[in-house]
């Protein structure tokens, strides 16, 4: 009898001490039977349709636009056609409130180039939405709606860090404008990378059915907190197969933060390079797997290099988490808060040490001087800044790029002869091009030739002018 008791003791005292987050399987009939419909609808309300309508022009074509006597009357400047007519193309998707004053997020796509942007909530209000960030990196973009004094419903923002995969997940958004929609599912795979919709390669990915329209929608974890946005979906015939992603929540927050504060989205930066951890590299350094992120080049500014970190060390956890890869690596530290400390945990030379880096923004460590070239010729019009790491972030190049960038166009002949944003200027007339300075110089003593060296996207392009 005292066998009995004791045993019951044992199976109570367990039941009490299972934490209230324990992650459990329907057991009975009545537990498979649960619904769903108090997560649906505690945050349902704050997922909204975003409609982005853009207006270009497009000249009206004629029978005749090939004839150069008819030209005369129906071609482009003739009095009987070839004026130009409006015409309007539509966005669709979706967006979450994550304040009840007004600021909504969603995918930069949906809202991208859009001239008229409209948010329509979940009891058919309609708010006309401006754009208050937008941020091609990421895939996200931050909107504000008048909301004239009245508090909107909002989403509590959750932790991605925290998921797991198997957690049941909800995908809430308006696919195929069709209205609001809700989808079940699970989170299939976590830190997914190649998707190639953002440059921070880092996904929850999920077959809660995501579509067309669902883009900017709200992923949902079982305590109705935002855990993702939905954003793209694997797919050959545009309908869902059961591979959606969605961009982590602690992004976002990242995001968020930067749109409070009335700035453009500045993270922080780490000045190095990593690669994987190849399985030859983990048995030469005597890991039992291999994970983390080996650092194979730094910036000489580079908070890691005054941190005491060197070039070939593999990074195993930022502040006590684990490091899986260098996906992951770049996804976390980008979403850490500048101006705080980061616990970094690497291994060098099979042992394990531990430093603190400061969490900074990217240094100007030059000038950027960003110049419009005057001159005649090929470089007439183009707009060049010289390169810092400040800048590189900016246009997403290599953190090792020196010298001149192209930043953009300010009339003149350079976009027409094939310059392009982003290019490095690397030689022109066969001298080297360190900054600004020494490109108006050498441009300005050309004599009516150039031989251009250009690195684009990783590319060496030459082009020839004159002579």
């Amino acid at each position: 009898m005292q066998l009995i008791r004791l045993f019951l003791v044992v199976v109570l005292t367990g039941l009490y001490l299972v934490p209230a987050n324990a992650r459990t399987v329907p057991e009975s009939k009545p537990q498979i039977t649960l619904s769903f419909a108090p997560i649906v609808k505690k945050t349902a309300p704050a997922v909204v349709n975003v409609y982005s309508t853009k207006i270009t022009r497009q000249r009206r074509m004629s029978l005749f636009e090939n004839d150069p006597f008819f030209r005369r009357f129906f071609g482009e400047d003739g009095f009987l056609g070839g004026r130009p007519s409006k015409r309007k193309q539509k966005s669709l998707g979706s967006g979450v409130i994550v304040e009840g004053d007004g600021y909504i997020i969603t995918n930069n796509h949906v809202i991208k180039d859009g001239d008229d942007i409209n948010v329509v909530l979940a009891d058919k209000r309609e708010y006309k939405a401006k754009v208050l960030l937008a941020d091609q990196r990421t895939d996200l973009a931050i909107l504000k709606i008048d909301t004239r004094g009245k508090i909107l419903p909002s989403i509590k923002l959750g932790d991605s860090d925290r998921l797991e995969t198997g957690d049941l997940v909800l995908a809430i958004g308006n696919p195929f404008g069709v209205g609001q929609t809700v989808t079940s599912g699970i989170v299939s795979a976590l830190a997914r990378s190649h998707v190639g919709v953002s440059r921070y390669q880092f996904f929850i990915q999920t077959d809660a059915p995501i579509n067309p329209g669902n883009s900017g929608g709200a992923l949902i974890n079982m305590a109705g907190e935002l855990i993702g946005i939905n954003t793209a979906i694997y797919s050959r015939s545009g309908g869902s197969n059961g591979i959606g992603f969605a961009i982590p929540v602690n992004m976002v927050k990242s995001v968020i933060r930067s749109a409070r504060a009335g700035n453009r989205v500045v993270r922080p930066w780490s000045g190095a390079r990593v690669q994987e951890v190849t399985a030859d590299i983990a048995a030469t350094v005597g890991m039992e797997s291999p994970h983390g992120a080996i650092l194979v080049w730094l910036h000489k500014d580079s908070p890691l290099k005054a941190a005491g970190l060197k070039r070939g060390d593999i990074i195993v956890e930022l502040d006590n988490r684990p490091i899986a890869s260098a996906q992951e690596f770049n996804y976390r530290f980008a979403t850490k808060v500048i101006g705080k400390q980061l616990a970094v945990t690497f291994l060098r030379r099979n042992k394990r040490y531990k430093a603190s880096v400061s969490l900074i923004e990217p240094p100007e460590t030059i000038p950027r001087n960003e110049t419009t070239i005057r001159t005649k010729g090929p470089f007439s019009g183009l707009v060049v800044a010289n390169i810092s790491p400040a800048v590189a972030v900016d246009l997403g190049l290599q953190l090792d790029n020196r010298g001149v960038v192209v930043t953009g166009f300010n009339g003149g002949l350079a976009r027409r002869a094939g310059f392009k944003k982003g290019d490095v200027v690397l030689e022109v007339n066969d001298a080297p091009i360190a900054n600004v300075k020494t490109l108006i110089r050498v441009v300005g003593e050309s004599e009516g030739w150039w031989d251009i060296r250009l690195q684009r996207r990783g590319r060496i392009i030459r082009m020839r002018f004159g002579g």
